[in-house]
């Protein structure tokens, strides 16, 4: 049974790959900040598999996401798969020149050092082959056109792309796949009722990466399984 740490599962898209990746026998470590929300989280998918267990960790703080690697290494606990989904999306995201530079660094600090403090913290205690999963944007490709909505937000996922091309290279050696995904406009709590795709579908190709997906596939931006441009 392989083992796979999810950040940020307690609704959304996160909720939905445990959901999944449970019901395809992998033994799910669901994440996140708030511990009344994960334990509903962990009851709702109790009934699909009793292979579950929550950690309470904020990935804007590094010693929560460190509290939690000393936690599993002192249980002998190694992972397989990580999946960065924590994110999070600011009412106040509306310019980068408007709002002062607070939104910009709230949004880099979880978007992109959160993942990087995550990743730093369980390399040691990942399995080789091993996974990594960034949950990434179209809002940051650099080859799209730029849509304006919520530039900080775009601007932290464009960072999360540059971060997983670099870990690519970094963690090829150890046979650690790291990719970036694209789930698409999806009508959750931070996409909103009008958009275009279900959280099925946002879930579709991290579930595929995690799963299914040939291992030399690194390196990449995917969505709809598919690569797609940087």
């Amino acid at each position: 049974m392989q083992n796979v740490l999810i950040t940020g599962t307690n609704r959304g898209i996160g909720f939905e790959i445990a959901r999944q990746l449970l019901k395809k026998g992998f033994y799910v470590f669901l994440s996140g900040r708030d511990k009344l929300k994960l334990l509903e989280a962990v009851n709702k998918l109790k009934n699909i598999s009793p292979s579950i267990e929550m950690v309470v960790m904020d990935v804007s703080q590094f010693e929560s996401v460190k509290a939690v690697a000393n936690n599993l290494s002192e249980r002998n606990i190694h992972l397989d798969i990580i999946i960065n989904n924590a994110a999070i999306l600011l009412n106040e995201d509306r310019s980068l020149t408007g709002s002062g530079d607070e939104v910009l660094k709230m949004t880099i600090n979880t978007n992109c050092y959160g993942p990087m403090r995550v990743i730093h913290a369980l390399l040691p205690l990942m399995n080789s082959p091993g996974r990594i999963i960034n949950l990434s944007s179209n809002g940051g490709s650099m080859s799209e056109p730029v849509g304006g909505w919520s530039p900080a937000y775009c601007v932290s996922k464009t960072m999360l792309n540059a971060l997983t091309r670099h870990l690519f290279l970094e963690l090829l050696p150890g046979r650690i796949s790291v990719n970036a995904v694209c789930p698409g406009w999806v009508r959750t709590d931070m996409g909103g009722k009008s958009a275009s795709r279900t959280i099925e579908q946002g879930a579709e190709t991290p579930v595929w990466l995690a799963s299914e997906a040939s291992q030399d596939l690194t390196g990449k931006f995917f969505k709809d399984k598919s690569e797609i441009k940087w």
